[in-house]
């Protein structure tokens, strides 16, 4: 069962753990082993290890654990990494003008993002996954609960409509974190549902986003509030928007 909280990390700590423990570092981002196959260095190997260990730590972040790796847009509430070729899009709430989440596509993948305040002492993924398949299947689709690189996630195929009138299919990937105080959804869509190497791109940008929790007091699954690009955030934000299915972006459509 994947931990609530993961712990935060920090360069020490990573030199820490390659020095002294006997065995090697297990990545959150992938199964890879160290130089040696018995997962010991030598001393003038040490450096260069752990470099390799600052570059598979994962998020996503918060503010607080924020690694020094890149440069980000600052949309608010999320600080989403820059990637050549990357495009932001916001959506807005067309009756409140609130900007109610982040959609960032990249070579026909998408992704959307969404962080909500959380309770100090649980998360709420556990909650959400079942609140999730259950919405799914009344609209007529399906999900799969997987382990995936941020532990437990939904594999679905969600219902559409097609032009001509018949029913389709496609396939997104549900991920969660639960933080400190926060939660952050991902919604993936597209060709990286498909592809491993875009997978593996979306993947590194969901993990490389920072959230930014603030002090002020929140119920549980508040949407943290989102700006424009350059802009700041109004200082009253009213309702809760759902935690709903993600609209059609970029995507692979199967037909039946």
């Amino acid at each position: 069962m994947m931990a609530l909280f993961r712990r935060k990390r920090s360069r020490a700590d990573d030199v820490e753990e390659q020095v002294e423990e006997p065995t090697p570092t297990r990545s959150t981002a992938s199964a890879g082993s160290g130089p040696d196959a018995d997962g010991t260095t030598e001393a003038g190997e040490v450096q260069d290890e752990t470099s390799d260990a600052v570059e598979d730590l994962i998020g996503p972040w918060d503010l607080e654990e924020q690694p020094e790796l890149g440069a980000r847009v600052d949309l608010g509430a999320l600080r989403v990494p820059k990637r050549p070729g990357l495009q932001i899009r916001m959506e807005v709430d067309k009756k409140t003008r609130r900007v109610v989440a982040v959609n960032v596509a990249l070579d026909g993948s998408a992704l959307q993002l969404q962080a909500f305040a959380a309770p100090r002492s649980e998360g709420l993924w556990q909650d959400l996954r079942g609140e999730l398949a259950t919405q799914v299947g009344k609209q007529g689709g399906s999900v799969q609960e997987r382990i995936g690189t941020f532990g437990d996630e939904l594999l679905a195929r969600l219902p559409v409509r097609m032009p001509d009138g018949r029913t389709g299919h496609r396939p997104a990937r549900f991920l969660g974190v639960d933080g400190p105080r926060w939660f952050l959804r991902g919604v993936l869509t597209g060709k990286a549902m498909v592809n491993d190497q875009h997978s593996a791109d979306m993947e590194a940008i969901f993990g490389d986003v920072v959230v930014v929790r603030g002090e002020q007091a929140r119920a549980p699954r508040d949407l943290l509030p989102l700006h424009l690009p350059g802009q700041r955030q109004q200082p009253t934000d009213s309702g809760r928007p759902s935690l709903e299915l993600p609209r059609r972006g970029p995507e692979i459509t199967e037909t039946r």
